[in-house]
Formats: structure tokens, sequence, C-alpha cells
């Protein structure tokens, strides 16, 4: 996938996916890349986290912080994402006004479910899906998007993928995009009231896999086989001339044939 959020910053978007076998994982960030962009769209930097991001200067301390210069402790976060020792709200601070470009792939099951890209950080509670939004302070989030492209599977010439360069932008305050990939794809945009935020913002992709397999195969014809289709070319060639010749050559003589009629009468 490769999609432009040009109203959402990148510390504040995060990647999950779910299926109906009861997996799930929260917060994605192996294989994917956020790049920040500015409020006119242009690249500010690009980003990975997980696996193969840039180390942090500054050590993480085994009780969760990070320490500044001469301190020698930090206390636990638990897991807060707000944490000072994080800079995650500085992060928000500095990147207020600008978009996301975030692309890269996941693996999903073979069986239905959806991945979505929401604001806020995700985890479980109670076996329910919970976003949490109370450290940005906002009551509406703009979820306007652009999909560069959203594929299933390897890329094969000639594939089609109906999603590819859609782009929808958002007129009101807040709310949820769905889209429904089947054997075709439907959009549905369920809205939220300003300062209550009823449904969880953000894009979602549902979808259900159908037991469909398609094989590509490709295969190279002998040499022999393209010499008989050459002569089958050259002997189809020289009928149709034949035919041309033997048409035009009694049309002629039939023309011949009524001349001389007429100069005998």
């Amino acid at each position: 996938f490769d999609i432009i959020f040009p109203a959402l910053p990148c510390t504040i978007l995060s990647v999950d996916a779910m299926d109906i076998s009861g997996e799930e994982h929260l917060d994605i960030k192996h294989d994917i890349v956020k790049k920040r962009l500015d409020a006119n769209g242009n690249g500010i930097e690009s980003r990975q986290d997980g696996i193969g991001a840039p180390k942090i200067e500054k050590p993480l301390q085994k009780h969760g912080g990070r320490l500044e210069h001469n301190e020698t402790y930090c206390g636990s976060c638990f897991g807060a994402a707000s944490c000072k020792r994080e800079g995650f709200l500085q992060r928000i601070k500095d990147e207020e006004g600008e978009g996301c470009n975030v692309y890269g792939f996941l693996d999903v099951n073979k069986v239905a479910g959806n991945f979505h890209f929401a604001p806020g950080k995700s985890f479980q509670q109670a076996n329910v899906h919970v976003h949490d939004l109370e450290g940005f302070h906002k009551d509406s989030y703009n979820i306007s998007h652009k999909i560069n492209r959203l594929a299933f599977g390897d890329y094969f010439p000639g594939v089609v993928n109906p999603l590819d360069g859609v782009h929808w932008t958002q007129k009101a305050p807040s709310g949820m995009y769905e889209y429904f990939l089947k054997f075709s794809v439907t959009e549905h945009f369920k809205g939220a009231e300003v300062g209550r935020l009823r449904t969880l913002p953000g894009v979602f992709f549902f979808y259900e896999l159908s037991p469909i397999k398609v094989t590509f195969t490709e295969e190279h014809v002998s040499f022999l086989h393209f010499l008989t289709n050459v002569c089958a070319i050259i002997g189809g060639v020289f009928t149709v001339s034949g035919i041309l010749d033997s048409f035009i050559y009694h049309g002629q003589r039939a023309l011949r044939k009524k001349m001389e009629i007429g100069k005998l009468n």
C-alpha cells in the first residue's frame, strides 16, 4: 500500500490489522515507512519504525524512559505513550499542520478481516479494540486521503487494482471512512458529532478473500514450432495471393470478351 494523509501527522497515525480468526496486530511498524509531508504536500523526512529504524541517541533506561543529560534514573511510564522522556507530545507539537505518506506492506491471513489507519495509540481492552485519543486534545480529525496504490499479492503485468488513484476529501467534522473489498469495492462514510467521537476516526479496509486461485504461466515455444508458424503464414500469403490473382485474371478475360462482343455487334 501507498497512502497519503494530507492532514494527519505521522506521529499520531497508527496501522492495525485483525481478522475473524482472532489474530490482531496493533500499531504495526515493521515493513512500514512514514514520510512527513508539509502543508503543500512536499516530503520532509522519512522514517521506518521497528526493525531497521535509526538508533536513538539517548539510551533507553530499563524503567522505560530516555535519560536526559546527567540523569541517572527515570521512573517507569508503564507503557504510557505521552511519557515526557519519550518525547511523544513534543513530536505532536512539532508536526502540527503536517501530513503523512505511509507506505509498505503487511501479511494478512487468508480469511476475512480488516486493516486500518487511524490516529491514536491502539490497544486491546476487554476484548474491544481501542485507540487512545485523550492526549491529543482535539475534537475532530481530518481523514482525507489519497490511495496511490493498494494491492493484494505480487505484481504482474496487466493487473488492475480498483482503488489505485482514489482520492477522498473529508467535508464533515470527523468520522470513519470504510472500504469493503470483495469482488467489487463499496465505500461508506460514518460521521460523528463535533466534540463527541462516537466512531473511531480513520480509514478502514474490510476485505473478504474469495476461494479462487488464478495461476499465471509463461511458456516459450520451440524453434520447430516457430518454423511451422512461419511456414503457415507464408502458405496463407501465397494462397490469398493466388485467389486474388485468379480473380483479377478471370475478371480481365470476362471484360475482354464483352468488349469484343460489343465490337462485333
